[in-house]
């Protein structure tokens, strides 16, 4: 049956190109670049940044490989991002019930759809998706690492660290359920101080220590959102790439910062024999 409310690939030849086969093939060689992690580890949550492919693609790579182990069970991702585009209050959904990109439509969780609903800081509106970022170049990564699955995408405006943990754990299910945040690190600081404030801030998530400003992360609140929500649920935070654009693909005067990082389960990591 058709699909009759689809948002369109909005950023497609702009973030990342608009031709199935010349992104799959992008797509490709960046997770054949991310180095393989040391040991397995199942993600339940990822924290991936949302620039273009040329600047940011790479390191949100090292975060989509590790979906290889969850490729048979993921069904559910539920994508959390700040809307840059437009002041939101609470929580937005969008109206359209599918997101499109080159390769494909994702369809919304309708249940999960029409659930969050029930909460007062929940807003039904296309306007602020309709040219958003930041979950948009997040679904081709999916697309190519998972097998058939829907999507509960949020953009996060105005609302409290506590509000977004709550909608994390409406959401969280179980290992068919997999949480993306979507957030790039500092902004426009010269090369330097952006490695030292980015390399700060990182550390902040890995002690699982919210409070992480707008300064150092736009996706801030959906990031101390999920930084609660890993402390209730005991989630193990891992680093896999931590770089800026001025190592990827623009000039180091004034940069923009990206990190890849991983959340597990306690029982969730297996060690590898070496």
């Amino acid at each position: 049956m058709a699909i009759a409310s689809v948002r369109p690939a909005a950023l497609a030849g702009q973030f990342y190109p608009r031709e199935e086969r010349v992104l799959r093939m992008q797509i490709t060689e960046m997770l054949a670049a991310a180095l393989p992690l040391e040991h397995a580890i199942t993600p339940k949550a990822i924290i991936v940044p949302h620039a273009g492919y040329i600047y940011s693609g790479g390191v949100a790579a090292y975060a989509y490989r590790t979906l290889a182990a969850v490729r048979e069970q993921v069904r559910r991702v539920v994508v959390l991002g700040p809307a840059h585009r437009a002041a939101v209050r609470g929580f937005v959904l969008p109206a359209a019930q599918a997101f499109s990109t080159p390769l494909g439509e994702v369809p919304l969780s309708r249940i999960d759809w029409l659930m969050l609903q029930a909460r007062g800081d929940v807003y039904v509106d296309d306007q602020p998706h309709a040219q958003e970022h930041c979950i948009e170049v997040q679904l081709p990564f999916l697309q190519t690492m998972l097998g058939s699955f829907s999507m509960v995408p949020i953009l996060v405006g105005d609302a409290s660290d506590d509000s977004v943990a709550e909608v994390l754990e409406a959401l969280w299910g179980g290992p068919e359920t997999l949480i993306v945040i979507s957030s790039d690190l500092s902004h426009y600081l010269p090369y330097r101080q952006a490695q030292w404030t980015d390399r700060s801030t990182v550390d902040q998530v890995l002690e699982l220590r919210p409070g992480i400003s707008h300064q150092q992360a736009c996706g801030a609140t959906p990031v101390n959102g999920l930084l609660l929500a890993a402390q209730r649920r005991l989630l193990k935070p891992q680093l896999l790439d931590l770089r800026n654009s001025g190592d990827t693909a623009g000039d180091r005067s004034r940069v923009v910062g990206y990190a890849s990082l991983v959340f597990s389960e306690p029982e969730a990591t297996t060690h590898a024999r070496h």
